[in-house]
């Protein structure tokens, strides 16, 4: 199994350097990653299942992000969206993702980025840089896959769940299409139902 990643075991003499907001309980803290980061590099879209902290120490870097509320405008892919170009969306193919609100922000040295869990974030070296990225549980532990060493998979009941949708899916195609077509669009509208929050933007 993979060590977590830690500067401050693996990085000591750097990790000195960077001092960590308390943001959260000691041991709440999973992971900080190390990132050097060259002139124009981008990091795709994607959601973590862990609240962290962006912190930029040298260089500048540019951050866009979107609400898990929009997720059904990021077209999907695992953590990820297939929208790799967020200045220039192909709206042909993602008709959908000009619905989707944007905030963006650049972080200089020295900055500190709090970006909640699920929340979508897509990162843009404006020139080169360091910085660090530090994660932590902020659901009880038992909530995490134990094998998960980089911290972004899905929660368990989670996983569960979509592997549930996964096989009623699969049980619907028995079925002839329009009788498929309705029994889908019923359960669309029970999630929708049961499961949607409006506790968060």
């Amino acid at each position: 199994m993979q060590d977590i990643a830690d500067i401050s075991k693996q990085f000591p003499e750097l990790a000195e350097d960077i001092r960590i907001p308390e943001f959260f309980e000691k041991d709440q803290f999973f992971s900080s990653v190390f990132r050097i980061s060259s002139p124009g590099l981008q990091l795709w879209t994607h959601y973590d299942v862990m609240d962290n902290l962006l912190i930029q120490v040298t260089g500048t870097k540019r951050v866009v992000l979107y609400s898990p509320r929009d997720a059904p405008y990021l077209y999907l892919s695992g953590d990820k969206s297939e929208v790799l170009d967020v200045d220039n969306p192909d709206l042909v193919k993602y008709p959908l993702f000009s619905q989707a609100r944007r905030y963006e922000c650049t972080l200089q040295a020295g900055d500190v980025l709090f970006i909640p869990a699920l929340w979508f974030h897509n990162t843009v070296a404006e020139e080169f840089g360091v910085g660090v990225n530090v994660f932590w549980r902020h659901l009880p532990s038992d909530c995490y896959d134990k094998t998960d060493t980089y911290g972004n998979k899905d929660p368990t009941a989670a996983s569960r769940a979509v592997q549930i949708l996964d096989r009623a899916l699969k049980t619907l195609d028995e079925l002839p299409e329009e009788y498929k077509d309705f029994y889908a669009r019923k359960m669309v509208v029970r999630i929708q139902n049961k499961a949607y929050s409006t506790n968060y933007e």
